[in-house]
C-alpha cells in the first residue's frame, strides 16, 4: 500500500523544483536588498539562470515517455513559480508600502504582494514555455544549437513584454551591471536590453556546460563543443566582471544646480497651517540659495569621501533650483503657491523646477489634477508645466477599477490622476532641460524622448519616501543611472528624502547627500546635445528579439505538430 501511494510522486521533476528555488535566490542577489549594491554581488547575475535553464533543457530528455503537454506544463509552471518567487523577494517593499504608508492591514498587504508576484511571475512562465518549445522542436536534430541560442533572444523579449504589457520593467537583468564600465559601453547603442541579452547568453552557454557529457541531443557529439563553449564563457565573463580594464570618463561640470531634499513625512497631512507655511517657504528660499556646501563625492550611504563646493566671498548664484516631488501642499492654481515661488525665484535670482499638483479647469468648473513639475523663471514668471505621463498603478490611478470592486481596502481613497499628453523640454538660461517624474525613470524608451526633443540635461524629481528603508530607493536610483548612460546626459535627481544625487553621463554618482535629512545639494553638472544611437532608435534590440521570439514559437509549434 505504501509504495502504491508513493508511485504517483515519481512523475514529479523534483530537480526542476529545486532549480526553481535556487534560481529565484541567485537572481535576487545581484540587485540591491536594503542599501546600495556591493560590486561583488553583481557576479551572481552571470549564472543565476543556470539552474532553471538546465532543468528546462533537460526535461524533455529525462522524461522522454511523457507527453508533450506534460513537459510544457511543467516548464511553464516552473518558470511561473520562479518569477513569482523572484518578484516577491525583489519587490518585498510592496508589502511595506501598502502596510506602513497605505494604511492597509498586514493580511491585505501580504495578499497584495502575493497577487503582484503571481501576476508578474506569469511572464517568466511564458519565457520558460518558449524555451521548452524550442528545445523540444530541436531535440536530436542537426540544428539543436538553436535550443540554447534562442535563450537570450527569448529572455530579452520577455523583459520587453514586461515593459509594454504589465508596464513594470523593474530590475531588468541588465541593471545588475550598472557599475560595470566595460559592459556599460554598449548601453548607448542597445539600452539596458543589450546588457540583459549578454548576461542571458552567458547563462545559456553555462547551462550547456552543466549538461555536457550527458546525451541530451544538443549535438551529434556535444562534449567538445560544450567544453569550448564553457571556455569561451570564462574568457568573456572574466573581463566583463573586471572593473580595472576600462577607465571611466569624467566629464567636466560647467554649471551648478541646488537640489533640495525637504524630507517631508509622506503620511502626514499635506497642510501647512498658519506659520508653518511661512516657515517652510522661508526654508525653501534659504536652501535654494546654498550654491556652496558639503557633499559626499559618490553614492550616499557607502562611506564616499566628503567634499565641499567652495565659493568666493559673497556666495554664488545657482543656475537652477529643484524642489522634488513631495507631499508639500503646492497646488498649481493656488495664488499663494504662485506668489511664493515667484518670490523665491526673485530672491535667489535663479529659475526653479518645482514638483506640484497641476490643475486644469474647464468651462463648467470641473477640475482635472496632475502630478506635475512647474518651471519658474528667475524673474518669477511661470513659463511652463510638465504633467506626468506614466502614472503609478494603485498609487496614482487604479487599473481595472470595476473588476476590483470587491477590494474596498485597496481602492478606497485612491483617485485617478490625469495623464499628461505631451513630453516637453524647457529653455532655462540658454539651455534645454527635460523633466521626468518618479516612476517614469524606469522606462528608457520614454525618457530618451526628452533628449530627442533637445534636452541637454535631464532632471528627475521623485518621492521615494513611500518605500521606506527598503531596497526600492536604491533599485530606483540604479535605473535612473541607466537613463544617463543610454542618453549620455547628466541627470539631476532631487528626491523628498533621498537619494538626492548628481549623475554624470556615464552613470556615475558624482555627488550626493545623506538620506532622511533636510538639506540641499550644490550639484555640478554639464550639457550635451549629441544624440546616442539609443536616443535616436530606442528599444530596437528588444523589439527585434520580440519579433524573433514570435517567429521561433510559431516555428516550434508547427515542427512539433508535424512530428
Amino acid at each position: 500500500m505504501g509504495s502504491a501511494r508513493l508511485r504517483p510522486m515519481r512523475g514529479i521533476p523534483w530537480k526542476l523544483l529545486v532549480a526553481v528555488g535556487l534560481t529565484a535566490v541567485l537572481l535576487d542577489l545581484p540587485f540591491p536588498l536594503a542599501g546600495p549594491l556591493p560590486a561583488w554581488r553583481a557576479m551572481f547575475a552571470w549564472f543565476a539562470l543556470v539552474p532553471l535553464l538546465a532543468g528546462l533543457l533537460g526535461l524533455a530528455a529525462k522524461y522522454p515517455e511523457k507527453k508533450l503537454r506534460w513537459q510544457l506544463g511543467w516548464s511553464f509552471g516552473a518558470g511561473w513559480l520562479t518569477g513569482a518567487l523572484w518578484f516577491g523577494a525583489n519587490c518585498y517593499w510592496v508589502y511595506n508600502t501598502m502596510h506602513t504608508y497605505g494604511n492597509m492591514g498586514a493580511a491585505m498587504a501580504a495578499v497584495c504582494l502575493l497577487l503582484f508576484s503571481i501576476y508578474l511571475g506569469f511572464w517568466f512562465g511564458v519565457f520558460a514555455l518558449a524555451v521548452a518549445l524550442v528545445r523540444r522542436a530541436t531535440l536530436g536534430r542537426r540544428y539543436a544549437w538553436l535550443g540554447f541560442a534562442a535563450i537570450p533572444v527569448l529572455w530579452t523579449a520577455m523583459e520587453f513584454a514586461l515593459a509594454r504589457i504589465p508596464e513594470f520593467p523593474w530590475d531588468l537583468l541588465g541593471y545588475s551591471q550598472i557599475d560595470n564600465p566595460l559592459l556599460m559601453r554598449m548601453v548607448p547603442w542597445t539600452g539596458v536590453y543589450g546588457v540583459s541579452f549578454a548576461i542571458a547568453a552567458i547563462n545559456a552557454v553555462s547551462a550547456l556546460f552543466v549538461m555536457s557529457g550527458k546525451k541530451r541531443g544538443w549535438f551529434p557529439s556535444n562534449q567538445p563543443l560544450s567544453n569550448i563553449g564553457a571556455l569561451l564563457s570564462l574568457w568573456i565573463v572574466l573581463p566583463l566582471t573586471s572593473h580595472s580594464l576600462v577607465g571611466i570618463d569624467s566629464p567636466k561640470a560647467t554649471a551648478t544646480a541646488v537640489l533640495i531634499q525637504p524630507n517631508l513625512d509622506v503620511i502626514a497631512d499635506d497642510v501647512w497651517v498658519g506659520t508653518e507655511w511661512d516657515r517652510q517657504i522661508a526654508q525653501f528660499q534659504r536652501l535654494g540659495a546654498e550654491a556652496c556646501g558639503s557633499f559626499a563625492a559618490g553614492m550616499p550611504e557607502t562611506g564616499a569621501a566628503a567634499a565641499e563646493t567652495k565659493c568666493e566671498a559673497g556666495g554664488a548664484v545657482p543656475s537652477l533650483i529643484v524642489w522634488p516631488e513631495s507631499p508639500a501642499p503646492f497646488r498649481g492654481l493656488d495664488p499663494k503657491f504662485q506668489s511664493a515661488m515667484a518670490g523665491i525665484a526673485q530672491a535667489d535670482k535663479a529659475p526653479i523646477i518645482v514638483g506640484n499638483i497641476g490643475m486644469d479647469v474647464d468651462a463648467e468648473q470641473n477640475y482635472q489634477i496632475y502630478n506635475s513639475a512647474s518651471i519658474v523663471a528667475a524673474d518669477g514668471r511661470f513659463v511652463g508645466r510638465y504633467d506626468k505621463m506614466h502614472l503609478v498603478p494603485f498609487g496614482e490611478y487604479v487599473p481595472f477599477r470595476r473588476l476590483l470592486f470587491f477590494a474596498h481596502q485597496l481602492t478606497q481613497g485612491l483617485s485617478d490622476l490625469g495623464v499628461g499628453t505631451e513630453r516637453k523640454t524647457f529653455r532655462i538660461g540658454g539651455h534645454r532641460y527635460g523633466v521626468f517624474i518618479c516612476y517614469e525613470s524606469v522606462f528608457g524608451d520614454e525618457v530618451r524622448q526628452f533628449a530627442r526633443l533637445g534636452a541637454e540635461v535631464l532632471v528627475n524629481i521623485s518621492d521615494d519616501g513611500w518605500y521606506g528603508d527598503t531596497s526600492a530607493p536604491w533599485q530606483h536610483l540604479n535605473m535612473a543611472r541607466m537613463r544617463a548612460i543610454e542618453n549620455r546626459r547628466w541627470i539631476l535627481r532631487a528626491t523628498n528624502n533621498g537619494a538626492t544625487v548628481a549623475i554624470d553621463p556615464y552613470g556615475v554618482v558624482r555627488q550626493s547627500i545623506s538620506r532622511h535629512q533636510v538639506g540641499a545639494l550644490a550639484a555640478g553638472y554639464g550639457f550635451n546635445s549629441e544624440m546616442t544611437f539609443y536616443t535616436e532608435h530606442g528599444d530596437w534590440l528588444a523589439g527585434l528579439c520580440g519579433l524573433a521570439s514570435l517567429g521561433m514559437i510559431v516555428w516550434a509549434f508547427r515542427t512539433l505538430l508535424r512530428g
